[in-house]
Order: C-alpha cells, then sequence, then structure tokens
C-alpha cells in the first residue's frame, strides 16, 4: 500500500487552534496519561454539530460513560467507515492518548479529515481499569478476552457498535511490557517501541489476512524515518531459547472479532518499560508511533477505495466448505533468522539468530462446514445471551423435528497450558458421532448457517474447535467427558 500525507495532522505537533485539551500541543512531549474525567471534559468541548458526533453507548460495570466520537464531514460522501478503540486494558493507555489528540486536530482542521472517510473512535473502552489502573474492568474481567462470550457491558457496547457501523478499517490499541522478567534476566529489552499485526483467524477470507500483513510490513520505512523501532507485533520469549510467535489465531479478542465482521482488522501494541521509574516518560514517542500508523492505515483514496471493496467482498464471501479447528504457529523448513533486542547496559540493539520465530499457521484439523446448529433445550438458557449479545438469528422449535446431523461427544477437556505446541489452556478434545437423523424436541434453538453473521455463529458453536464455549465459567459444566455436547452439527 502506499502512504501518502493525507491526514498530515497525525505526523505533525499540534495546529493553529483554540480548543481546550487535557494534553499538550506537540503530542511528542506527553509525559502523562489523560484520565477519564479529562477525556469526558473534553470532548464535550470538541462536540461539533455537522462534524463531531459524541454519544454515550453504554456503561462500564461500574456506571462510567462508554463514548462514541464520530468525525465525517462529507456525509453521505463518506463511504469509508473506519472504527478506532482503545484502551480495552486499563493500564494500556498510548492509544487512548493518541486517539484524543487525533479528536483535537481534527476539531482544529476539519478540513483534514477526507471527506470519504466516516472516522468512529472509542477511546476507553474499560474507563473502570483506566480510573483504577489496571489492566482488567471493575468485575474484574479481562475485556480482551470476552469478545466470546460478551459477557461484560463493555464488549457488549463494543460489538453492538461494530454491528451497527460495519466498519471496512478497524483497529484495537493496546500496550505491552518491554522489561519482562525473561528479557530483564539477559540484561535485555524488548526492541521495538511500536508494533502492529492483522487479524489471522482462518475464518477471515484470504485476501483481507493478505492486505493486512502488507500494512503492517508497509509501515516500516515510516516509523524509521520517525527514529521509532517497529516491528510486527509478537508474543512469546527472549530469542534464541523461546518461541516468538503472532498473536492467538482465535476469535476471541478484538482483532479477530472485528475481522471475522468483514473489516480489514489491526491491533497496535506500543511498548511499555514497566520496570523505569517513570513508564511514561515516553509516552510521547509512544503516541507519535500510534499517529504515523493510523495515518498509514486511512492511506490515500485508492487504498481506501481498494479496503472498502475488499471488506465489503468479505461480507459476501460463502462460507468455507471446511472450518479449521485446530491450529497452530510453526516455523516451516526451521528457517533461522535474527531477531532485535536491546541490551539495556548500553543501549544497543543486538541482533539475536533464532530458530524459534514460529510465523507459519498450520491447520492440524478440520471438519466439514454445517448449514446450522442445533441447541437443546436443556442449555438453551445459557446459550441465549451469547446469542442475542452476538447480534445471531436463531429459531426455536415449537414442536419437535427431524433432521440430518452430528452429534460430538468430549472426550476431555485440557486444562492446563500447552508446553509443547505453546497453546492457552481448556483445549476440547472430542470425536464426531456418525452423521444421522437426529431427534430435535421442541424447545430445541436452531441456529442457521445462512445469516449474514455466519461467521460468527461457527466461532461461537462449532463444538468441534479444540477452543470453545466450554472452557468458560457457565459452560464448563455443560462440558462432561464421555457425553455428548449440547450443541450438534446439522446437515
Amino acid at each position: 500500500m502506499r502512504s501518502v500525507p493525507v491526514l498530515l495532522l497525525l505526523a505533525l505537533p499540534g495546529l493553529a487552534g483554540s480548543l481546550q485539551a487535557p494534553f499538550p500541543k506537540d503530542h511528542r512531549t506527553l509525559r502523562r496519561t489523560v484520565t477519564y474525567g479529562e477525556m469526558v471534559a473534553f470532548l464535550e468541548r470538541a462536540a461539533k454539530p455537522g462534524f463531531i458526533t459524541v454519544s454515550e453507548e453504554g456503561q462500564s460495570t461500574q456506571g462510567r460513560k462508554l463514548l462514541l466520537v464520530r468525525l465525517n464531514r462529507g456525509g453521505a460522501k463518506a463511504r469509508f467507515r473506519v472504527f478506532f478503540y482503545a484502551q480495552q486494558h486499563g493500564d494500556e493507555v498510548a492509544g487512548k492518548d493518541a486517539l484524543l489528540t487525533l479528536v483535537r486536530d481534527l476539531a482544529e482542521r476539519p478540513d483534514l479529515l477526507p471527506e470519504d472517510v466516516d472516522l468512529y473512535l472509542m477511546p476507553m473502552l474499560n474507563p473502570d481499569g483506566a480510573e483504577a489502573h489496571q489492566r482488567v474492568n471493575g468485575a474484574g474481567a479481562d475485556l480482551n478476552r470476552d469478545h466470546l462470550l460478551l459477557a461484560q457491558p463493555e464488549t457488549r457496547t463494543l460489538h453492538r457498535v461494530a454491528r451497527r457501523i460495519r466498519p471496512h478499517l478497524a483497529v484495537d490499541g493496546h500496550e505491552f511490557g518491554r522489561d519482562g522478567e525473561s528479557y530483564t534476566a539477559k540484561g535485555w529489552e524488548a526492541w521495538p517501541i511500536i508494533t502492529m499485526d492483522a487479524a489471522n483467524h482462518p475464518l477471515i477470507p484470504p485476501y483481507l489476512k493478505t492486505s493486512g500483513l502488507a500494512a503492517v510490513a508497509s509501515a516500516a520505512p515510516l516509523q524509521e524515518k520517525a527514529g521509532h523501532p517497529y516491528a510486527r507485533y509478537s508474543v512469546g520469549g527472549p530469542p534464541p531459547d523461546e518461541e516468538i510467535r503472532p498473536s492467538t489465531p482465535e476469535v476471541d479478542d478484538g482483532r479477530n472479532g472485528m475481522g471475522t465482521l468483514g473489516a480489514l482488522s489491526f491491533i497496535i501494541e506500543a511498548g511499555v518499560r514497566h520496570r523505569a521509574a517513570d513508564p511514561q516518560a515516553d509516552l510521547g514517542e509512544r503516541v507519535d508511533g500510534y499517529r504515523i500508523l493510523y495515518r498509514h492505515l486511512l492511506g490515500d483514496r485508492a487504498w481506501r477505495d481498494r479496503v472498502r471493496a475488499l471488506s465489503e467482498r468479505a461480507r459476501r464471501e460463502p462460507l468455507p466448505p471446511f472450518i479449521a479447528t485446530n491450529v497452530f504457529w510453526a516455523n516451516l523448513g526451521g528457517q533461522t533468522r535474527s531477531l532485535p533486542v536491546r541490551e539495556v547496559a548500553t543501549g544497543r540493539t543486538v541482533e539475536v539468530p533464532t530458530a524459534n520465530a514460529m510465523t507459519d499457521l498450520v491447520v492440524k484439523g478440520s471438519v466439514p462446514t454445517p448449514r446450522a446448529y442445533a441447541i437443546e433445550p436443556a442449555a438453551a438458557a445459557r446459550f441465549i445471551p451469547v446469542l442475542e449479545a452476538q447480534g445471531l438469528r436463531w429459531e426455536t422449535l415449537a414442536a419437535p423435528r427431524r433432521a440430518p446431523g452430528e452429534r460430538v461427544r468430549l472426550l476431555r477437556l485440557e486444562a492446563p497450558y500447552d508446553d509443547l505446541y505453546q497453546r492457552y489452556k481448556d483445549r476440547q478434545i472430542v470425536q464426531r458421532q456418525s452423521l444421522s437423523e437426529l431427534d430435535l424436541p421442541a424447545g430445541t434453538l436452531i441456529v442457521p448457517l445462512d445469516q449474514d453473521l455466519a461467521r460468527r455463529a461457527i466461532q461461537v458453536l462449532e463444538p468441534c474447535l479444540l477452543y470453545g464455549l466450554y472452557g468458560y465459567p457457565g459452560f464448563r459444566d455443560l462440558a462432561v467427558p464421555g457425553a455428548d455436547l449440547p450443541v450438534s452439527r446439522l446437515f
């Protein structure tokens, strides 16, 4: 993709204007994050009829406002819908601060927003966690692990807004620790201060994933020009001995959640030195890295038209004939590459050769795609809140029905973390039963896959997925080893 000086304000210090803001004119000098109260007051001042609209879309667990900012100066001509959201984790602040500086700059110079862009921002998705300076929300839940159940008001609000907007481009803002114990033990810290990655769930059409990775790669020279160490976002430990890989290919995060709604979806992660005397000493640099990526992803008109076409194509894309149920990251061929780390004592960048960089997504198991799912009546009350929160369509049988299908038997639920394949806990090991005529009693819920949100339905209900609902509170007791799961696959 090409990056051009559209939204030039994203790369520059604050321009002339009069909007009072709780941060300096030059965002690069920012040393303190914006609080919830400051944000609310600032956005009230920033609202401009016909251009900037601020709406309360919901409330947090503790009753704080979940605000959505819409910026649109093109009216119906603004056909490229963009959704930037941040601070799902309350102690990860740079994305929120970058979005607020963006609001300030656009409020002062509306002409810098292209007329074809319909821009939506949720700067602070977890205000309770922000006020307490903690990762989790007011109920103690990790919001970026609640995109499957949508049990929390914050994630329910996020997805309700996203389904209404149906963005063509979506970006989730986070931060990671550069100075974790495993790096510190070697006298190192993680090298990048700003990272980005694209959605990678197997149900996302390949052309969206390819375009996303191309955008990730083409951002590198922009960050290099600004002097910011930049890399594709990865998780894991320091090279050469520990595994390093992209983030999870599962659906239970914002990036993949938006990707399966058809958006070209990304995660941005800025690097924080948590052990530093002042972890926010370089907040301005992190915010600047964010702004460069926002500008890059907005691109030029040709790029936006292409992304819109790809996104709308993805929403019309038929389901694949098979569903990948078991995937993991690997290094095909055992390729060696060098990864940079920063030597703390000297400040030098050290290149470390490793064969443990796992960037190839391997599909280990798949099942044929059904036409619908059947949820047994005894479990219906558990599933209905999830179906409602996800916006899925279903039918409740008023009378018994027979239909060809497969029941799925749980062999075991593996609770420990998978050290061999470096995967999460609570893996569902199942066995499909033979295709037969199933007797479906009255009260059975039928969730068809001929609906707009079919990919979400698969991610929520498919009983053969290695990671599914049955590792979550409220559903774990439905997973009885040796018994059939309450969701059957219909053909």
